[in-house]
């Protein structure tokens, strides 16, 4: 138990530290025994959360090559949290997913279907995210995995298409901003414009890949500053 409590501290310290993604090859080297504090990390604060879920990534990524089926594991775990058995609300899961999948090609190629499919609502048979705030960073998720492997996030188009009309307003932002990180396609833009025309002013806020920006569903609408 301290062993564990020493790690928990010092992963922390590091990434919350200014240049924290130096600090990333040091997580990544202690391989396996850093996914249990990293996975505790992602119950923090928004920016905490999303630091971790790089980190778990870069683990993920250092794995692949000596011990794939490690790698397949940690993939089963996460989507373990996110099934309503695991008696799990799988806060941060959806963003630790989409980092591993754009850090390794083993968990992207076998796991990034799982990704796109929280936000597939079928009339049965699905895997569907029916919790609002929850879902919100599934499509994060998937904005991130096109940012990163496009190829493969491409096949969530239509879906984050269906998203821009969720019910939940924060919803429609991530699903705009999703949207907005695949390559830019003609049938899209009437349907952002529409929103981003109806107004909506509820609050969302973007992890840019240091600390999170705050911004608007109106804005993810309209096109914002995207991640470099």
């Amino acid at each position: 138990m301290s062993r564990m409590r020493n790690a928990k501290t010092r992963f922390r310290q590091l990434l919350e530290a200014p240049d924290w993604r130096a600090h990333l090859p040091e997580v990544a080297g202690e391989g396996l025994s850093a996914v249990g504090p990293l996975l505790s990390f992602l119950l923090l604060s928004p920016c905490l959360r999303h630091r971790a879920a790089v980190a778990l990534g870069a683990v993920v990524a250092g794995l692949e090559r000596e011990q794939p089926e490690a790698v397949r594991n940690i993939m089963r775990r996460l989507m373990w949290h996110m099934n309503e058995e695991s008696g799990n609300i799988g806060w941060g899961i959806p963003e630790a997913f989409a980092e591993a999948c754009c850090a390794s090609d083993l968990a992207a190629k076998d796991f990034h279907r799982v990704l796109i499919s929280y936000v597939i609502e079928l009339e049965k048979d699905d895997n569907f995210c029916d919790h609002d705030v929850l879902r919100r960073s599934c499509f994060w998720g998937i904005g991130r995995l096109a940012q990163a492997r496009p190829a493969l996030a491409e096949w969530a188009r239509p879906w984050l298409r269906r998203g821009l009309e969720d019910p939940d307003v924060i919803c429609r932002g991530m699903a705009a901003w999703a949207l907005r990180q695949l390559p830019p396609d003609m049938m899209d833009a009437p349907l952002l414009r529409r929103l981003a025309e109806q107004g909506p002013d509820a609050a969302c806020e973007i992890f840019d890949g240091e600390d999170m920006r705050p911004t608007s569903v109106k804005e993810l609408a309209a096109g914002g500053k995207e991640r470099s």
